[in-house]
């Protein structure tokens, strides 16, 4: 990972940047292979991280001047989670997850991604949780790898019920703490 290498709170006025990241992130995606099926102007979006940070839930890599890369961090897991046979019980308060893990096109195969998922575990201990969950497409197979290199373990495979055919199912990964 570069020096000057920084993960702090994303404030109001990072929206722009963050609105910039998305869309080309997601205009990569569709060039190069677009995995994780998200679209521009659908997901993520604008208001994604303005939400992100107006709940404090959204982590911003910066890079020198730059954000290079971002996740948001929140308690909320999906009502599918339930259907899951986790690892470890624990309350909403005691889950961290991960949601809309990005890296700008720019600074991809520089540890971004790896930089922001150590930094989550981090941020989870520091609220005392007993785990870290995410949902992240079947098709998403980059993200998987980096996912089961961190540790973290497929409970199993549901449905969101997004309203995208190519969207429909989900691996549930769990990291405990």
């Amino acid at each position: 990972m570069d020096t000057g290498c920084e993960i702090v709170i994303g404030e109001i006025n990072d929206i722009d940047e963050l609105e910039k990241l998305y869309g080309d992130l997601n205009d990569y995606l569709e060039i190069n292979g677009n995995y994780p099926g998200w679209r521009k102007g659908v997901y993520p979006t604008r208001e994604d991280a303005e939400k992100g940070i107006k709940e404090k839930e959204l982590f911003k890599l910066k890079i020198g001047d730059k954000i290079a890369g971002a996740v948001i961090l929140s308690h909320k897991q999906e009502t599918v989670y339930a259907q899951a046979i986790w690892g470890i019980e624990a309350q909403g308060n005691q889950v961290i997850v991960v949601r809309t893990l990005v890296t700008h096109p720019h600074f991809m195969k520089r540890g971004v991604s790896k930089e922001l998922l150590k930094f989550s575990q981090k941020y989870a201990l520091s609220l005392g949780c007993k785990a870290i969950r995410l949902d992240v497409s079947i098709q998403n197979e980059p993200a998987i790898a980096l996912y089961e290199k961190f540790g973290y373990t497929c409970v199993g495979t549901v449905d969101l019920g997004l309203p995208y055919e190519h969207l429909k199912w989900f691996k549930l990964y769990e990291l405990i703490l």
